[in-house]
């Protein structure tokens, strides 16, 4: 059924389907993520550096100079946005539990860009290590980095997450173009509390210390940029991870396919009773210069052994 049915078949889904989110029809349930905040809702103890995510949005992909691109299929993909702020991070979630232990797979179709510049707000012909040559663009080195990810808890209230990030620059603006992944479970909002007046509204939620991060892999994956902000190409994601052994197993995005089986998955040293069977999915794209930096999802497939 699978292979007849075109909007599928460009997925390779495990047994069971637990959601199937064309964002062509609407957003599916991913929305921004925000930081807890107190009984009287008040959002000023919401964790600085999550006060300002950004929710997801509907876009038709409309760029200044050819109009409207349009998704992979359909008018409509789900745009996930920073502001031109060096550091800033816009974050879309997707809550879900689990019936079952198993493997679950979480595939897309995805592409990412840098804000095209016009006239009146060109950085100039360089930026980072690259200079405008007719074929090579500055807004590749304006483009930081993209994150899929997972919160995750079992039912004995161990939690972790999941985490894979593809930087394409360093923070000095240089290509990197690889894959990383926290080797430190991400700040809670109680770590946070009182230390509130220490964090800047800009640093990396995920794992703020770049000495956190660890290279999944030797090699650079070099993705299809094609050569200028405007033109849209999109690549195929698929990620596994194992919530009976709290391990992931392996990333493929296009034809290249990483083993993460000895990655490591920190867990929190804290129970956490309300969260049972917690199977969150998240996707964040950070700009490490004055840019506005989009992720685009034309869809995604949640699938699972159970």
């Amino acid at each position: 059924m699978i292979a007849t049915n075109p909007k599928l078949s460009k997925f390779n889904p495990l047994p069971r389907i637990l959601a199937f989110d064309e964002f062509d029809t609407g957003t599916h349930g991913w929305c921004e993520l925000i930081g807890n905040h107190d009984g009287h809702g008040n959002l000023d103890t919401v964790d600085v550096h999550m006060r300002d995510f950004r929710p997801p949005q509907l876009s038709s992909c409309d760029f200044f100079d050819i109009g409207t691109h349009a998704a992979m299929s359909g008018n409509y993909a789900l745009k996930v946005a920073t502001r031109p702020v060096t550091g800033h991070t816009a974050v879309a979630i997707r809550r879900l539990t689990m019936a079952r232990r198993g493997v679950v797979q979480f595939e897309t179709y995805f592409t990412y860009k840098s804000e095209a510049a016009t006239a009146e707000s060109s950085l100039g012909n360089s930026f980072g290590d690259i200079e405008w040559d007719g074929n090579l663009h500055p807004s590749e080195a304006q483009f930081g980095a993209f994150t899929v990810a997972t919160d995750l808890c079992d039912g004995e209230g161990v939690r972790y997450h999941c985490v894979a990030r593809y930087q394409n620059t360093d923070l000095d603006h240089n290509l990197t173009r690889r894959w990383m992944y926290p080797v430190v479970p991400e700040p809670t909002p109680r770590e946070n509390l009182h230390n509130q007046e220490n964090l800047s509204p800009t640093e990396d939620f995920t794992a703020p210390n770049p000495e956190d991060w660890r290279p999944l892999g030797e090699e650079p994956q070099f993705l299809c940029y094609n050569e200028v902000p405007t033109k849209v190409n999109w690549h195929y994601l698929r990620w596994q991870f194992d919530t009976r052994t709290r391990t992931n197993i392996e990333l493929q995005v296009n034809d290249r396919i990483m083993d993460m089986r000895q990655v490591p998955v920190p867990a929190y040293p804290d129970k956490y009773d309300g969260l049972e069977n917690l199977l969150n999915f998240y996707v964040s794209v950070r700009t490490h210069s004055p840019v506005r930096n989009f992720l685009f999802l034309d869809s995604a497939l949640i699938s699972v052994d159970w």
